[in-house]
């Protein structure tokens, strides 16, 4: 299987501030299964989503996958220190820029796994404690028997548990992204990972 392939299976990513209406009290490895059932059910029973459609596409992300997660935190991590000293502006920007980009990406990745057998098994979890706020859902992603191993760690908040990171092939999605922006912030600052990303949105 492509790696492009893989990439709409991981970024599940968004902004709760945006879009957590409601709190969310199932246990994380429920909320996880439910996500993934939910997108997928909805790209392959809508003519539209199932024929590629972009704009609906991009709807079912912001649908079924935004209200699951938090961006915000995922964002805040991987910015990393130079996070505290952004303006509240340039955060909102940051915020705005970055999960416009991987919705995008990850509706791209769906149009072209739409059509295809994927099938994902959820691991059990051992029981967590009652003050526990962080998670790991381990799951495995069997496409043509084609298996990878793919973890989504959750966090506690007032919404219920929300994905905030991703890890395939053993690499966590933040600390990527925190080596990526720690490049484009050496060269022009917050200013200018914002202008990255807004350009690299504009194309």
């Amino acid at each position: 299987m492509k790696s492009t392939h893989w990439a709409a299976l991981i970024v599940l990513i968004a902004g709760p501030y945006v879009y957590a209406q409601q709190v969310d009290n199932r246990s994380p490895d429920v909320m996880v299964k439910r996500t993934i059932e939910d997108v997928m059910s909805a790209i392959r029973t809508d003519p539209a989503a199932r024929a590629g459609d972009p704009d609906k596409i991009n709807s079912v992300v912001e649908q079924k996958f935004l209200p699951q997660t938090d961006f915000f935190r995922t964002t805040r991590f991987a910015v990393g220190s130079a996070w505290s000293k952004a303006t509240p502006a340039q955060q909102k920007a940051l915020f705005e820029q970055f999960q416009t980009l991987m919705v995008h990406a990850y509706a791209a990745q769906l149009i072209q796994i739409r059509d295809q057998n994927v099938q994902f098994k959820f691991q059990p979890m051992a029981p967590l404690a009652a003050d526990a706020t962080d998670a790991v859902v381990k799951t495995v992603v069997i496409n043509n028997g084609d298996m990878m191993n793919i973890d989504y760690r959750v966090n506690k908040s007032s919404s219920g548990w929300k994905i905030y990171d991703i890890n395939m092939m053993g690499a966590w999605m933040i600390p990527i992204y925190q080596q990526q922006f720690a490049g484009h912030i050496a060269k022009g600052g917050i200013e200018g990972l914002v202008k990255f990303l807004a350009a690299h949105n504009e194309r």
